[in-house]
């Protein structure tokens, strides 16, 4: 039974004070006195109290500043504070800033204090209910992160296996097709592939620690176009990079946000357009770099421009294959290395993308 009841530890500098609280509150909780601030502490580095009393007028260290040093090593404990004279701007900016729950004037009205040390236990209660219930969802959603990710690489061996095979029937023509039936497996296939590479790319996004490194804007650029370039060979990439000082970010990061954008103003080209065109540009300032990805594909719709970097969100002014998660995961990326997105468009002309990313170079990595 002792070890259900409320622990208490009462701190006071007058001795008579420390004896009438355990004389009238011994047989409800479990009490625990000291006569400083300093004992207070040294008692606390033994017993694992629910509450915390303290007078506020004691030598060397008052309640309040009892309270403030103990908070941050300490933030479990409900804070009660007994003061027996009028200290309003002392005990406001207590309780403003948290560090105490309630304070009761002196002399104590017994059933008063046995209400707030109650209601102070109930809400101790209540936080560390719903600590153990955030760090058991913390739990199950690493879990199915791990899973997500241990899932998808299995599952892209097998695709790959597929479209090996298929390769391997148009090499040495062991397959009629009349129909194009291997054309819609293989299409099929690597729609699949390319949106299980992007939960893989959330996943990395969300798990890997943020790693700052000296990045050349315009090798990095060329490289995320050479991915895509085959996609498409009608389109015009022009590129223009103004980096006339060092840049030091997340490199894997900001490929993903590239990689995205890009891909994007690949896919979504108007397939009348007879000089599609993608226009990319990089300032790089001793604070930030600055980007802007421009096309002049499909655009979007301007209602749907506050929603697509929303998950699973898809413009239904199109019927291109998506997953709907690329933008979102441009969002996170930018969120993880403190940056800024913004974007224009006007449906039939074309969509840009402005992107805004700190500048770590004075980062000691």
């Amino acid at each position: 039974m002792k070890d259900n009841r409320i622990r208490i530890l009462y701190i006071d500098d007058e001795i008579h004070n420390l004896n009438a609280f355990k004389a009238g509150f011994r047989r409800s909780y479990e009490i625990y006195t000291a006569n400083s601030a300093q004992e207070g502490k040294q008692l606390l580095k033994s017993i694992d109290v629910h509450i915390i009393i303290a007078d506020q007028k004691m030598p060397v260290s008052t309640g309040v500043e009892f309270f403030n040093e103990i908070k941050d090593t300490l933030p479990d404990p409900m804070r009660i504070l007994l003061t027996g004279y009028t200290d309003v701007e002392d005990i406001i900016d207590a309780i403003n800033k948290g560090h105490i729950f309630s304070y009761i004037k002196k002399p104590w009205d017994e059933i008063e204090l046995h209400r707030t040390i109650n209601n102070a236990f109930e809400i101790y209660n209540t936080r560390r209910q719903l600590k153990e219930k955030i760090l058991e969802l913390e739990k199950i959603n690493d879990e199915l992160n791990r899973f997500i990710y241990s899932t998808s690489h299995d599952l892209r061996s097998p695709l790959m296996s597929v479209l090996g095979i298929i390769n391997l029937s148009r090499l040495d023509n062991s397959v009629t097709d009349p129909n194009g039936y291997l054309n819609m497996i293989e299409v099929c296939i690597l729609k699949l592939d390319g949106f299980i590479q992007k939960i893989i790319e959330y996943y990395r996004n969300s798990r890997l620690d943020v790693e700052y490194e000296k990045i050349n804007f315009e090798n990095l650029i060329h490289e995320c176009i050479a991915s895509f370039r085959h996609q498409n060979n009608a389109i015009q990439f022009q590129v223009n990079v103004d980096q006339q000082v060092d840049f030091k970010g997340d490199t894997f990061r900001i490929s993903v946000i590239l990689n995205n954008l890009i891909s994007n103003a690949v896919k979504y080209q108007k397939p009348e357009e007879s000089h599609p065109q993608v226009n990319l540009s990089v300032k790089v300032e001793p604070h930030k770099a600055t980007l802007s990805i421009e096309d002049n594909g499909i655009g979007i719709l301007s209602e749907h421009l506050n929603n697509i970097f929303k998950m699973f969100f898809r413009s239904k002014n199109n019927n291109k294959p998506g997953s709907g998660i690329g933008l979102y995961i441009v969002k996170e990326a930018l969120n993880k290395i403190g940056g800024t997105i913004n974007v224009e468009s006007k449906y039939g002309e074309g969509t840009l993308f402005e992107i805004s990313i700190p500048n770590r170079n004075d980062f000691d990595s």
